[in-house]
């Protein structure tokens, strides 16, 4: 068993990503997170060029993420990463495709549900992060800004006493 472990940890990066957060030694438990944030970053603000947007993989970080280590606060905080970082991309970069606007609004549908459920306590530490995204997507058309600030809202309204 340790043979095929090993096997696993020396074959892709993903595996090794996803022993080291099943498995953390010492204190650097952000260091997994960050690990796992900088998955999502890369895609739409690389350290060189421009973002390739391949988002099934920015999503799949957070899957990851959250099967290895059944955290709900780094799970938060990642799908937080992703709203963020989608809102800055199209805010830097214009106008996107529907497809990019869609994944985007699902990602924040997750993480109003993640709060309103099993990670409800969770909101004060999102609640100006969430303005602030909301307020960032301020004039963004195909009905974004609207998607974002009616979700943002209804949360306001439902948790805000937290």
């Amino acid at each position: 068993m340790l043979a095929l472990v090993k096997d696993l940890y020396e074959t892709a990066a993903e595996n090794r990503d996803f022993i080291h957060a099943r498995c953390p030694t010492g204190v650097g438990g952000g260091d997994v997170l960050e690990k796992y944030r900088g998955r999502i970053v890369e895609q739409f603000f690389p350290a060189r060029g421009f973002g390739k947007l391949k988002l099934g993989q920015a999503r799949k970080a957070i899957r990851d993420y959250r099967k290895a280590t059944g955290d709900l606060s780094g799970t938060a905080e990642l799908l937080m990463t992703y709203v963020e970082s989608g809102a800055e991309f199209t805010r830097q970069f214009g106008d996107i495709d529907e497809r990019f606007y869609s994944s985007v609004e699902s990602v924040l549908v997750e993480l109003a549900a993640l709060l309103r459920g099993e990670a409800r306590e969770l909101y004060p530490q999102f609640r100006e992060r969430l303005a602030s995204a909301k307020q960032m997507t301020d004039g963004i058309g195909w009905g974004f800004h609207d998607f974002v600030a009616d979700v943002v809202a209804a949360l306001e309204e439902e948790l805000g006493d937290l």
